[in-house]
């Protein structure tokens, strides 16, 4: 087990994603100051169950990602920084949050990627991307259906997870897959339920959108 200072979110951080955080709480402010001192500096991004991100007493979910820092820049009243999602972790006990939260945590195992599952990759990325296109029919959406991904299949999973159109509770049941297979299935029914439900939104063929 190990110690890791934490930062509860609203939203999932996944492996090989980029994290953009400003940092005004004093907490957070110390959280920052006594990691700078590591190499790498880093720290876990968990998501809220309940609560809110400011002031603390939020419940958290036991599943969380190491980010590293990779940038930081100083603004006015608040220190902005950009992390890099790495290794997955479990949260086993939380430590408090006395001066900042912090957990201790055991590394999950690493996907092993095979390429026997290229063609399920290529139907999880057709229908992100498909899914995507429909949503931005209906909001502004982080990321464009034709966004890049990486060429390195491991990390195109993971990001493709990322920028699929789900809610928080799917993003972290495909934090927690445990073998590539499971997450490229997943990422694939869920996202296949969510273009579903936005078709659902449309009105049927001879149907007065005004009705």
């Amino acid at each position: 087990m190990t110690e890791l200072p934490m930062f509860p979110l609203g939203t999932v951080l996944f492996p090989h994603m980029p994290l953009a955080l400003r940092l005004f709480e004093e907490r957070y402010i110390v959280m920052l100051s006594r990691i700078l001192g590591d190499e790498p500096a880093e720290f876990g991004v968990v998501l809220i169950e309940r609560g809110q991100e400011v002031g603390g007493g939020e419940h958290r979910f036991g599943f969380a990602t190491v980010a590293q820092i990779v940038q930081l820049e100083a603004g006015e009243g608040f220190i902005g920084l950009v992390a890099q999602g790495g290794r997955r972790v479990e949260v086993l006990e939380w430590q408090g949050d006395d001066p900042y939260p912090r957990a201790l945590i055991r590394e999950l195992d690493e996907l092993e990627w095979s390429d026997d599952l290229l063609p399920l990759l290529a139907q999880a990325e057709h229908e992100v991307r498909r899914t995507l296109a429909l949503a931005s029919e209906f909001a502004d959406l982080p990321w464009s259906p034709t966004v890049e991904i990486s060429d390195d299949p491991v990390e195109a999973a993971w990001q493709l997870a990322a920028i699929s159109p789900l809610g928080e509770l799917d993003q972290i049941s495909l934090l927690r897959a445990t073998s590539m297979k499971q997450l490229l299935l997943l990422l694939f029914k869920l996202t296949v339920d969510a273009s579903e439900s936005l078709g659902d939104r449309w009105p049927d063929d001879g149907d007065d959108p005004a009705d």
